[in-house]
């Protein structure tokens, strides 16, 4: 993916700096590494609010002191079912537009949020044990959510909220291009910003420790293997972002309550943008649900 001119200058100056931390400090080094890949890029330009958004009731959640806000568009049905929205890394809940629209027009109850440290939420940082307690908390304040429909970082962290949900096996996750594993991840963060392997070293056990978790535990893979929702995992071949590869191994596994849809040359981000990929989730949500699910 093409960077713009003031995410390069950024890269270039975590390089200069973190290079020279690690000479002296690779524990330093690691925890300003860290810093750059829980930092979400904001453009500048405020993007265009589309108008179902001017129709929605405004809503929040709070994590940690730290307000998550979003949209909310009820429904007229008595027992609508709901479904929350989940945008990626660097990302907001405007550019899910048509998702809202659709869910609606079938009489969906909806909620989307941004994440903290986008769009209009409060905080400067993200990462996926942040995104998951942000679910957990609308599933607290605004659920049972039915449905989860979620791109990209944000599919990793609906992942692990759903192992702490109730009730899984009558609710639907919808991954698409999801960040598979993390260790790819953090793979490339280092492609982008050589280190030495001390300061990597270091990286891994910052993580560890800030969790309480190896970074294993943070894979989609592991999660889906166990997972008694249904699941409906859309990726493209061609994805550089989230790649296929991490993919590719759980296509000849068998995993009871996942399907995969894979396309090829969407790419990461126009994959969930395509019509006939809306109208698959679409399907998906609609479908009959495992159990009575109020």
């Amino acid at each position: 993916m093409k960077m713009k001119l003031s995410q390069r200058l950024m890269l270039k100056y975590y390089k200069a700096k973190i290079r020279t931390i690690g000479m002296v400090s690779p524990e330093k080094a690691a925890t300003e590494a860290f810093d750059l890949f829980c930092t979400p890029y904001k453009s500048k330009k405020s993007p265009k609010i589309p108008p179902i958004f001017h129709q929605s009731l405004p809503v929040s959640v709070d994590i940690g002191g730290i307000t998550a806000r979003g949209f909310q568009w009820k429904s007229e049905l008595a027992q609508a079912r709901k479904v929350l929205i989940v945008h990626g890394f660097s990302s907001y809940s405007y550019k899910f537009e048509q998702y809202i629209l659709a869910l609606i027009k079938e009489g969906f109850e909806v909620l989307a949020f941004d994440a903290p440290g986008h769009g209009i939420s409060d905080g400067k940082r993200i990462h996926s044990l942040i995104y998951r307690d942000t679910i957990l908390a609308i599933e607290a304040n605004f659920g049972p959510l039915y449905g989860v429909i979620a791109h990209s970082m944000g599919g990793l962290a609906a992942a692990l909220a759903f192992e702490s949900m109730l009730n899984t096996s009558e609710r639907k996750l919808v991954l698409i291009a999801p960040a598979t594993e993390t260790k790819s991840a953090i793979e490339n963060l280092f492609t982008l910003i050589p280190v030495k392997p001390a300061v990597k070293q270091a990286f891994h056990q910052y993580v560890t420790n800030l969790a309480g978790k190896p970074i294993s535990y943070f894979s989609v893979a592991r999660v889906v293997r166990t997972l008694k929702a249904r699941v409906l995992w859309i990726h493209d071949e061609t994805d550089t972002i989230c790649t296929f590869k991490d993919v590719e191994p759980l296509l000849s596994e068998t995993i009871p309550s996942t399907e995969f849809f894979i396309t090829k040359g969407l790419g990461h981000n126009q994959v969930y943008k395509e019509a006939s990929t809306r109208d698959r989730i679409l399907a998906f949500i609609q479908s009959p649900p495992n159990g009575d699910f109020l």
